[in-house]
């Protein structure tokens, strides 16, 4: 399973101050430091981060990220998305690989657009 999940604190902490007088890339940090502790592959990009894993475990790490984001407001916002596909395993490289497989193959082909049939970008 591949989940993509952003997080992000809102309103006062709790206790009126966020930890160390912080903005939202603290809150954020924490959240990455949890997710790259785990040891499950991920992969983090300015809107959001990658996990991938067993529900159990990557539901665990997306709850313990959001929950240390918390420190930093008294509510959080929640994104997620996630590729449930049973018995594969090494999608968060392997997704990509084959869209630049698909890139190459479509710029050196015949009619190469760089987009699918009806000349849309297609999911890979």
């Amino acid at each position: 399973m591949l989940v993509a999940f952003s997080v992000a604190p809102s309103g006062d902490p709790a206790n009126g101050q966020a930890p160390g007088d912080a903005s939202v890339h603290d809150a954020v940090a924490a959240a990455v430091r949890i997710v790259r502790e785990s040891g499950l592959p991920n992969r983090t990009s300015s809107m959001f981060t990658e996990i991938e894993g067993d529900w159990d475990e990557v539901m665990d790490v997306v709850k313990r990220a959001t929950e240390a984001v918390g420190a930093y407001g008294s509510r959080v916002s929640l994104v997620l998305k996630a590729d449930i596909r049973p018995g594969y395993a090494g999608e968060l490289t392997g997704k990509v690989e084959r869209l630049e497989e698909a890139i190459g193959s479509q710029a050196t082909g015949p009619g190469s657009g760089g987009h699918g049939p009806g000349g849309t970008a297609t999911r890979a």
